[in-house]
Parts: C-alpha cells; structure tokens; sequence
C-alpha cells in the first residue's frame, strides 16, 4: 500500500510544529529550554521503543512514565502555563471573537484616560525625574501587585509627579494603573535578563521589559539620567517618544 498524504495530514504535521515552537518559546522565556531538550529527547526515545522497535516491557515503563511525567510538567511549569492561557486569552484576535459571540464592544482608552499620564511623563522628563508606570491590560498582575503599596487613587497628574520625587517615600519601584485607577506603588517588576537589551539602559529598562515579556502591559519609563521617555511594549522597547507618540503608543488596542 502506497502512503496517502492528504490536506488532514499536512494540518496535523502544522498544528504539531506550532505546538513544539510556542512550547520551545515558553520554555526559552522562562530559562527552561534544557528542560525542554530533555523532554523531547524523551519523547523521541519513547515513540522508537513503543512504536518502532516495538519493545512491549520497555514501552509499558515509558508509558507509565509518560503519563506521570504530563503531570509532573504541569505542576513544575504551572506559572508559566498560567502565563501562557492569559496572554492567549487576551490576544486582540481571540479577544474580537468573543466580543462577536458575547456583543460586548468592549472598553476603550479615551484621552481623559491618557492624557494625565502622558503629560505627567513629560513633567517629569524635563525634570530627570525617574519613574516607572504599568499600564495593566488584559493579563492581571496580582503577583506585582502584592510586591507594591496598595493605594487606589483616580489617576491624576499631579498625583502621579508627587509619588515619583526623589523625596516620596514610594518613589521607587513601579506604579500600576488598572482601568484608570492606580491601585499599586512601589512595586517590585520581574527584571529582563535579554542579553540584547543595550547596556546604556538601566534597572528600570530592564524591569519594564520583564513585565512586557510576560503580559500584554505597557511599561512606560522616564529615565532619571537623560529625561527621555520609553515604552516596552510585547517585548520591545520605544525609546524616545515625544508626546503625540507616546499617546499614539498608549491608545493602541491590546
């Protein structure tokens, strides 16, 4: 009999190679990548016992193995899983499909919302006063939250400039904003070790792309030593954004 590839087959080999790539980027982000190679050799090894040496008392060991390893992984990688389900349900493409099913339009970013924040940045610019901002989306950031001051102020300009000088008791670490509301200060960000980051870039850089990384936030920085202002945003940073671009950069759909 002649082997049959039809359409079925190729969606399988396609689904299977963007399982293996997101769990080879998960694992990569998180410093597991060895884990990673280990578990793939051993699925490698299994599948060649089981189906093609066709081993009966080996592969029955390294079924049982299998199917106690599936749950050892989910409780050792259970953060980063967690991780994984929350910025895949907050993708905008996932996102627009159940606003379609549910009708919910959704709640978008005015100006109000915007504006005191970004003029705030600029205040504090020209000041070379350091700040740190999270601007929470759709991937919750309880883990920071309780790493900061709870507070749970209306966002406000003048607010904000207070808390970030150099004499306020909570003006290190970073501020967290969640639907117009600054619910968080002196946070503690998880810090970016990506040796690309360039080395000019500071602490602060450095905790605004360990925050992008793992969630769908805008991190915003005004560095203490030149006044510019920076987004990271998804991983990647914006470096300095004028005021139109940085209210065109926060006004962007998740």
């Amino acid at each position: 009999m002649f082997f049959e590839f039809g359409i079925k087959d190729f969606i399988d080999i396609l689904l299977v190679a963007l399982l293996l790539y997101y769990s080879y980027k998960l694992m990569k982000e998180s410093g597991s990548l060895n884990v990673f190679t280990g578990i793939l050799i051993f699925i490698l090894i299994w599948l060649v016992v089981s189906q093609i040496l066709e081993m009966r008392l080996l592969g029955s060991i390294l079924d049982k193995l299998v199917s106690v390893g599936v749950l050892a992984i989910i409780i050792i990688f259970q953060d980063e899983i967690r991780r994984f389900l929350l910025t895949l349900g907050a993708h905008r493409q996932v996102s627009a499909l159940i606003r379609f099913f549910t009708g919910n339009k959704g709640e978008k970013k005015v100006n109000e919302d915007i504006m005191p924040i970004v003029m705030a940045c600029i205040s504090m610019g020209k000041r070379k006063t350091g700040a740190l901002i999270v601007i929470e989306h759709g991937v919750p950031l309880d883990e920071v939250l309780r790493t900061g001051e709870r507070i749970n102020a209306d966002v406000n300009q003048r607010l904000i400039e207070n808390i970030f000088f150099k004499n306020s008791p909570l003006h290190d670490g970073a501020m967290v904003i969640r639907k117009n509301k600054i619910v968080a200060v002196g946070c503690i960000l998880p810090v970016s070790h990506n040796l690309d980051i360039p080395k000019e870039l500071g602490l602060r850089h450095r905790a605004a792309m360990g925050v992008s990384q793992e969630s769908d936030a805008h991190a915003i920085i005004v560095s203490e030593e030149t006044g510019h202002i920076a987004v990271a945003w998804r991983g990647q940073f914006y470096l300095r954004l004028t005021a139109e671009e940085l209210e065109s950069m926060l006004s962007k759909d998740k």
